[in-house]
């Protein structure tokens, strides 16, 4: 066990915006939001998952719905803390610790957030290793683990207990209630045992996330490239450098959804680069070359500091540098295929390791 104070939470949210691949929320809200529950309850408990009790009962805590929502409709606060307090309730147990569904910009941090709040440790282990759009796409889901019991709540009040036959239907109706109120929402989702979440979950992603923000930002002290350095930490591939010449980028459904499209800089002049997202990067092409695709990772960086950029954040004229970076194993299995890879969001193309494609020369110049 560690505690975790500001600085800690600093490196985290740059880390996690990385490993967010676009989405999972504006990691400067949930950061703010952690430093101030900081500021009022203390420094943030952080316990590897081999500290947890088998028997332990664990539940995730994060937010749902389109990234672009909650640049204008900010949480309140309470919202986490009242879903627990609800699914508490309703099973009849009591929360020994959280820890968060993904790594994405903010739902990496509202986990630490609301355990300053309760007093809960958070544990360091994720169920993505990276970000995704949807609620069954988690490891847990690939292991047989339910979603549900699960409860949302908005920043009126308003409570919403879910317990489906499936993690497909959970999406599907916490979807169509998280757009009834207004579009986010947060939740606390996939109660398990520690047991469980020593199996299934993806070990030790906090501390990836601290170190690549870390590392982000010390090589403004250190005048090392940020962009090799993150690379390094992923085992990652630069995909292409360029400038951000168009986005369509609209709300629908629940999600953000759009193309980003960049013209290439430097030794990637004269091709032009198309990325499609749905909260998140999913698919990496120019004309005639497939870069990377779901479910490994593709972020997008300033090509100057080597920030994060999220899909919200992405602007016209943006100097950037595309990195590509192998998903966990877990997703390369035929049923991570089928839960997150091209297909099921309707690309047809098939998947390819990004590291296949880059040894190939079909990544990279």
């Amino acid at each position: 066990m560690r505690l975790l104070g500001k600085q800690e939470i600093e490196d985290i949210a740059i880390g996690a915006a990385v490993l967010g691949t676009g989405g999972g929320g504006d990691p400067y809200i949930g950061k703010l939001m952690t430093l101030q529950a900081i500021e009022e309850y203390g420094p943030i408990q952080l316990y590897s998952v081999d500290e947890i009790p088998d028997d332990a009962f664990v539940v995730s805590s994060g937010m749902m719905g389109a990234p672009t929502v909650m640049v204008e409709k900010v949480p309140s606060g309470h919202e986490a803390k009242l879903a627990f307090e609800s699914l508490e309730r309703f099973l009849g147990k009591k929360i020994f610790a959280t820890f968060p569904i993904e790594a994405g910009g903010i739902n990496s941090l509202l986990p630490l957030a609301l355990a300053a709040q309760l007093g809960l440790p958070v544990v360091d282990v994720d169920g993505m290793g990276r970000a995704f759009p949807e609620l069954q796409m988690v490891t847990f889901y690939l292991d047989g683990i339910a979603a549900t019991p699960m409860v949302i709540a908005d920043e009126k009040g308003n409570l919403t207990l879910l317990d489906t036959i499936d993690n497909l239907w959970a999406e599907k109706i916490a979807r169509g209630a998280t757009i009834q109120k207004g579009g986010s929402v947060m939740f606390a989702i996939y109660p398990m045992k520690g047991e469980n979440l020593k199996r299934s979950g993806i070990h030790n992603i906090l501390k990836l996330e601290e170190d690549i923000g870390r590392a982000i930002r010390l090589t403004k002290e250190t005048h090392l490239d940020p962009v090799k350095e993150v690379l390094q930490l992923t085992n990652g591939f630069e995909l292409f450098r360029g400038k951000v010449v168009d986005i369509n980028r609209k709300t629908e459904t629940g999600f953000a959804r759009g193309t980003a499209t960049m013209e290439g800089l430097g030794d990637y002049y004269g091709e032009t680069l198309q990325i499609r997202f749905q909260n998140e990067h999913l698919i990496a092409k120019t004309q005639d070359r497939l870069l990377c695709v779901t479910p490994d990772l593709i972020a997008v960086l300033d090509a100057e500091t080597g920030l994060p950029i999220t899909t919200e954040g992405l602007r016209y004229g943006a100097r950037t540098v595309v990195i590509g970076m192998p998903c966990h194993p877990k997703w390369r299995t035929p049923k991570g295929i089928e839960t997150c890879g091209p297909g099921y969001f309707g690309y047809e193309v098939d998947y390819i390791p990004v590291e296949e494609l880059v040894g190939k020369g079909v990544a990279s110049k």
